[in-house]
């Protein structure tokens, strides 16, 4: 019988880490972030890191132990996650993955091997740059669209991050990431997991999220951009991160701070709405309408 691995999904702002912590102790479990921006140091406010007293005593792993100046990947991801499963596991203890990065999620419940991939810096700036205007976002996506028509139909036109990797992807490897993902599901899965969906009220999440920001604002979000620009002198993916990016960009006088507010508010909207997308395509999921008042 395999090891069971439960796995909570959802959008930001679903309340993922709340129901994590509470069932980690009533099943005496540990807790695996698979959010892709919680992984880096000094980037707290920006990407609603877990803090100690949310934690509650329960061990989380993958969480603040990289550097913004690091090139984090799928595969890091699916290596370090899988180490951590069976560290949990040999005390005994019931590994609860945690979080809303779909690519993340999906490399490890179905055992897709992204292979590790040399990519190149230059390509990934020059796409980065033609993403900042809607025409050169558009004509990413229709090279793209041309590339792997299958992986598109689940990436929304305005989606930067999963449109330039299926780029970078093929670029690197001479394969389509549905190829890819194709050869790595033939393997056989090592673990049982258990995957639960949360969602909330159109209308209640969007306030959530608005809220949200609003704390993040308060808290210093603009500062702690300034001090990782003070501390760091290369961000190979970090600083693209939702909430950072626009930050940013009203530092360089590209946004008035109200704009900077409302964009982030904005993305963050879209950000959830395409999470959801992308997880009510499984139809494995076990969605919780409702866990709490």
């Amino acid at each position: 019988m395999k090891p069971k691995v439960v796995v909570i999904v959802g959008p930001t702002a679903s309340g993922k880490t709340a129901l994590s912590v509470e069932l980690a102790k009533k099943i005496d479990g540990e807790i695996i972030s698979s959010d892709s921006m919680q992984i880096y140091k000094d980037m707290n406010i920006g990407t609603a890191k877990v803090t100690k007293e949310e934690m509650q005593n329960i061990k989380h792993y993958l969480i603040d132990f990289v550097s913004p100046e690091e090139r984090y990947t799928v595969s890091d991801f699916k290596k370090d996650s899988e180490k951590a499963i069976k560290e949990i596991l040999s005390k005994g203890k019931t590994p609860i993955v945690v979080g809303g990065t779909g690519l993340y999620v999906n490399s490890l419940i179905y055992g897709i091997d992204y292979q590790d991939m040399e990519f190149d810096e230059n390509y990934r700036n020059e796409l980065i740059k033609k993403a900042e205007t809607a025409e050169g976002l558009e004509e990413l996506y229709n090279e793209a669209k041309k590339i792997d028509p299958q992986a598109m139909e689940k990436i929304s036109f305005n989606d930067k991050k999963r449109i330039m990797r299926v780029l970078e992807i093929y670029k690197a490897t001479g394969k389509t990431k549905t190829e890819q993902e194709i050869l790595s599901k033939q393997k056989e899965v090592e673990y049982d997991f258990k995957v639960f969906g949360i969602t909330l009220d159109r209308e209640k999440l969007y306030d959530k999220i608005n809220r949200r920001v609003d704390i993040m604002i308060e808290q210093g979000l603009e500062n702690e951009v300034k001090n990782l620009i003070t501390k760091y002198s290369k961000f190979p993916t970090a600083m693209q991160g939702l909430g950072y990016k626009e930050v940013v960009q009203f530092f360089e006088g590209r946004l008035t701070r109200e704009e900077m507010i409302e964009k982030i508010k904005q993305e963050s909207r879209r950000y959830a709405k395409r999470q959801l997308t992308w997880f009510r395509r499984n139809n494995e999921i076990i969605w919780l309408e409702r866990w709490r008042k």
